[in-house]
């Protein structure tokens, strides 16, 4: 495996969707970027699309498999400088009627996994004393979604997260930010709609520009949010939502 001497970058949830947009922008861009998924045919294929440094089929649902990434990561390419927190599930769901073990999924994969891969990950970076945490939020968690509050909750806890570690390395060198989209043009979304009681022209009327985000128009900010010129961008929840957040 050839590996570019740059920045090493790894992407959860990296094979499709607003992942495989941040891993293609940042391939682009110079980056060695590492993908990780649960099925090694997504994984390959978009490897090869994008032109990745390498990737991993793993699942991080399970806690003991975030320590093993990290260490493989490191091992492969020298050193993590770069975390993309992007994988996380949605489900659609009255409280009343959410089962406990989507409780306890949800919660482990929003929130438990991307703690357990940061955890693991600034080890790395605290040596180098250098490195960027970018978390793949929800507006949902931000104002809040009718029938999703177990995702609403799981995503909003992005926003005290990056806060407080941003005080806890900002003397490290290492920035952590959150970005919050809103409705996006992936599968993910084209999912959440089918499970919602909206039609997709009912949700596009009640986005403010009507219209979905581009998966690209993230990556393009999370390229910004990790290069030298936004070295003084650390704690900050950012919503690209076309205006959902706005009132």
């Amino acid at each position: 495996m050839k590996i570019k001497n740059n920045k090493n970058v790894l992407v959860t949830g990296g094979s499709k969707g607003i992942g495989k947009s941040i891993a293609k922008i940042l391939s682009q861009s110079g980056y060695n970027v590492f993908i990780v998924s649960r099925t090694e045919e997504d994984l390959q294929k978009t490897a090869e699309e994008i032109n990745a440094a390498g990737y991993f089929c793993c699942d991080i649902e399970k806690a003991q498999n975030c320590r093993k990434l990290i260490n493989d990561m490191i091992d492969i390419a020298g050193s993590i400088d770069i975390l993309i927190n992007n994988a996380g599930f949605y489900i659609y769901s009255p409280i009343e009627t959410t089962q406990e073990k989507d409780i306890e999924y949800l919660i482990n994969l929003n929130v438990k996994t991307p703690f357990l891969l940061t955890k693991y990950a600034v080890e790395n970076m605290k040596k180098n004393k250098w490195g960027r945490i970018v978390n793949i939020g929800s507006i949902s968690g931000v104002v809040g979604e009718a029938n999703a509050s177990l995702y609403s909750m799981t995503k909003s806890s992005f926003s005290g997260f990056s806060k407080a570690l941003a005080l806890e390395l900002a003397c490290d060198n290492i920035t952590v930010n959150t970005i919050h989209p809103g409705w996006v043009q992936t599968d993910l979304a084209q999912n959440a709609v089918e499970q919602s009681d909206f039609s997709f022209a009912e949700e596009i009327e009640m986005i403010p520009q009507k219209r979905f985000i581009h998966p690209d128009e993230i990556a393009n900010l999370v390229k910004y949010i990790v290069s030298d010129e936004a070295k003084g961008m650390t704690g900050q929840n950012i919503s690209l939502c076309a205006g959902l957040s706005a009132g």
